[in-house]
């Protein structure tokens, strides 16, 4: 089966359309990114040091857990911060979506890597499609504030630190639009999945 990403900009509907994915194709399997990127936070002795090194130890609370909002606000601020941290978590990311990539193309089952950063890191290179999950830029940041309960401002801020949604829907093979209900976003994803196995 194709290796397929999964990809669009934040709060756009990308874990919604996977859990649609998962009801109607329950033998798949997927990869989420960020999911990787905090595992390797939590686990990885060698990353842990390097974020040390690179952020200091005030990111790390006393029980060796990472502060995410404090990460989070150094990187938005800072453009070359933001490059160091990709830098530490993108390759080895890469390399382990990649890996099951190759062992799933000789499988019978989907294989789903959700990547919110596809694009920026090159990763479109190693799928077989691109799906990307978009939406309307009103409904986008709506959901966004909703979400994480930010100010406007940081959450427009967040939106435009990431590639335009324009560029990623012109490369994208297919385009999932996420405006409405979920029934819709639902039937969507049975298309896709029923267009893969056509």
């Amino acid at each position: 089966m194709p290796a397929i990403g999964i990809t669009g900009g934040v709060s756009t509907g990308k874990t919604t359309f996977c859990d649609c994915l998962r009801e109607i194709v329950p033998t798949a399997k997927f990869l989420n990114a960020d999911q990787a990127a905090r595992e390797l936070v939590e686990l990885d002795p060698e990353v842990q040091k390097e974020l040390v090194a690179e952020f200091g130890r005030e990111i790390f609370s006393r029980d060796g857990h990472l502060k995410r909002e404090r990460l989070r606000a150094i990187v938005f601020r800072n453009a070359a911060k933001k490059s160091a941290l990709e830098q530490i978590l993108h390759p080895r990311i890469r390399r382990q979506w990649s890996a099951e990539a190759q062992t799933h193309r000789k499988s019978p089952n989907f294989f789903f890597a959700d990547i919110p950063l596809l694009y920026e890191t090159g990763g479109e290179t190693l799928c077989d499609r691109v799906v990307v999950v978009a939406c309307s830029p009103s409904i986008q940041l709506a959901r966004l504030l909703q979400r994480k309960g930010i100010e406007p401002g940081a959450a427009e801020e967040m939106i435009k630190s990431q590639m335009p949604l324009e560029e990623k829907i012109t490369r994208a093979d297919h385009v999932v639009w996420n405006n409405g209900e979920h029934s819709v976003l639902a039937e969507q994803a049975r298309l896709f999945v029923a267009t893969c196995q056509a």
